[in-house]
């Protein structure tokens, strides 16, 4: 298992377009789920849960992101619908953080949310330390209440992203970082 903080360092999204099979066994799927969970949560409120999409439940899950698409973009061509149809098709695991608010006198909703998105990013990193590629997406159909509902979401409940987890398929480039002088201030 390599060093955390140079995991860290070297952390890169990998394409879902750009991942191919082996997905993570059950046993390492499970490790993942648990990292995710394990994440600052003030009041103890899990205001995320997680929806495994793999195997069929992939294609399955595009099925009802391309009827929305076609029911919403009547003109919409037969390739468009086919593209909408795989979104989630590429890694051969994808994981949805979904997110919910709980009224609470000392938790914010915004506090539950990012909540949600430690979550998603622990799921990220965990999967990165097995030796999987991830990447955190969402998209139009993220934030689609038809495709939400479709996907058995609540009324209530948001999608923080989908995480694709695959093997790399080729070699992870770098891309641009900022510059610490950019971000960073002292106050």
């Amino acid at each position: 298992m390599p060093d955390a903080i140079e995991l860290l360092k070297l952390r890169r999204s990998v394409k879902p377009r750009e991942m191919t099979t082996p997905g993570p066994s059950p046993s390492e799927l499970e490790t993942i789920l648990t990292i995710g969970a394990r994440v600052p949560d003030h009041g103890k409120l899990a205001p995320w849960r997680f929806i495994v999409f793999e195997g069929d439940a992939r294609v399955r899950a595009g099925e009802v992101i391309a009827e929305v698409f076609a029911k919403k973009s009547p003109a919409a061509a037969a390739a468009d619908i086919q593209v909408e149809k795989k979104r989630l098709t590429d890694a051969p695991l994808v994981i949805g953080v979904v997110s919910f608010t709980r009224p609470h006198p000392k938790v914010p909703a915004w506090e539950q949310e990012l909540s949600a998105g430690a979550s998603a990013m622990n799921i990220v990193t965990a999967a990165t330390a097995l030796g999987y590629g991830a990447c955190w997406l969402t998209g139009w159909f993220a934030f689609d209440r038809d495709v939400l509902a479709g996907l058995g979401l609540k009324a209530d409940e948001k999608l923080a992203g989908f995480i694709h987890i695959g093997t790399p398929s080729k070699p992870n480039e770098e891309r641009p970082r900022p510059a610490l002088s950019d971000i960073v201030t002292r106050f």
